[in-house]
């Protein structure tokens, strides 16, 4: 069992990493609020980074209520990961200029912009849907609903990390 949790929360990180993107989910009041954001996956450290705009709202959303979510979905190979977890914003500069990379660079001019936060994501728990791919999975739907029965179309695990 053990065995599996950790081959099934490897595969979470695997998942995170390469899709890359995420929506960031925080919370607005009692509204829930999500936008995309380029993903730094850093499995040694536990850990998913954001270079994130001080002038944004997102920054003084987690300052209220640091538990987040993240969603990483990659449609066309219908891979899907969702992480709940807390969040933290500072301006540790060394870690900007580190994770400041040509992603940033569409957003600011050069990682000594003084707006430029960092939201370091710690995950607690994922959910993951790890799909053999869209015309396989289309394949197996198509059979399950002629022959009235379920299909197998991958992977869904759900593990602490």
């Amino acid at each position: 069992m053990a065995n599996d949790n950790n081959r099934d929360t490897e595969r979470a990180w695997e998942l995170m990493e390469k899709i890359g993107f995420a929506m960031l989910v925080t919370h607005d009041g009692d509204k829930l609020r999500s936008r995309p954001m380029a993903a730094y996956v850093d499995r040694q450290a536990d850990a998913v980074y954001f270079l994130s705009d001080v002038r944004r709202h997102k920054d003084d959303e987690i300052q209220k209520n640091p538990n987040v979510n993240l969603a990483f979905a990659h449609a066309g190979d219908q891979k899907y990961v969702s992480v709940s977890g807390t969040a933290a914003v500072s301006n540790d500069r060394a870690k900007i200029k580190e994770l400041f990379t040509t992603t940033a660079k569409a957003w600011w001019d050069s990682a000594e912009d003084p707006n430029i936060r960092v939201l370091k994501f710690t995950p607690e728990e994922a959910e993951f849907w790890d799909s053999p791919g869209t015309v396989i999975s289309y394949v197996k739907m198509a059979t399950a609903a002629v022959t009235g029965s379920r299909p197998d179309i991958g992977t869904n695990r759900k593990v602490a990390i």
